[in-house]
């Protein structure tokens, strides 16, 4: 199996996800558009990671390789590879989509419980994961309208929308399941500006200390993975 990611800033990388994939044994590669790398033909990969990064969708005129990235995400949808988004990933998913995305009436930077849905813990994606858990948190756009054939999965007090299933082969996630410690730790050094006070960002002190519930999110990262390749590899066969 052939995964491939797009990362958009040097300090947001696929974080435990690369773990799982050479674990597996998989073959990995990236690219970084940042720095204006092609993306590969779709002959080349079978599941597309799409990381998150500072900027938002809408920016453009800002980052020229967006429209560029959007058009390829649509062509991965399309030709029906396994597509996974996260924060702005799945912002950029939504919106090849056809969904909306908004400013959140919230931002959401620190460690908060997310809900699922009693349809995703049903669902065999979701199989071995717990109704509530706390994890990683850090946006303040949000997909406040989703694709025809989306499927919501979970929720938040601050974000109504945190992630989507559509055909069960792509999935979207607002939050992070693939960080580890230093990982977040390099948000902070590189967004900490955003670091305000308001009741849904926690300050460093918070999010230092709160960095245990990592283990947990990490774990479900890979129970994940584990049920999306069981997926994966029974639709192939």
């Amino acid at each position: 199996m052939r995964i491939h990611y797009l990362q958009h800033v040097p300090f947001e990388n696929p974080g435990n996800i690369i773990e799982w994939v050479h674990k597996k044994g998989y073959k990995v590669t990236g690219t970084h558009l940042y720095n204006f790398e092609a993306v590969p033909a779709m002959e080349q990969f079978d599941w597309l990671i799409v990381m998150g990064g500072p900027m938002n969708i809408y920016e453009e005129k800002k980052y020229e390789w967006l429209g560029y990235e959007k058009r390829f995400i649509k062509e991965a949808i399309d030709n029906h590879k396994i597509v996974v988004g996260i924060c702005l990933g799945a912002q950029l998913i939504t919106d090849a989509l056809g969904g909306k995305v908004t400013k959140n009436p919230e931002k959401e930077i620190g460690f908060f419980p997310i809900n699922f849905s009693d349809e995703a813990l049903e669902s065999t994606l979701f199989k071995g994961f717990p109704k509530d858990i706390n994890v990683f948190h850090w946006h303040g756009d949000t997909f406040s309208e989703i694709g025809e054939g989306c499927e919501i999965i979970a929720s938040s007090n601050a974000c109504k929308n945190q992630g989507f299933v559509y055909n069960k082969h792509v999935i979207g996630f607002q939050f992070h399941m693939e960080c580890r410690e230093k990982n977040v730790l390099s948000l902070i050094e590189n967004c900490g500006e955003e670091i305000t006070s308001d009741r849904y960002i926690q300050t460093e002190a918070e999010i230092k200390a709160n960095l245990d519930y990592l283990k947990i999110a990490n774990t479900l990262m890979y129970t994940f993975l584990d049920n999306l390749e069981a997926d994966y590899l029974e639709r192939s066969n």
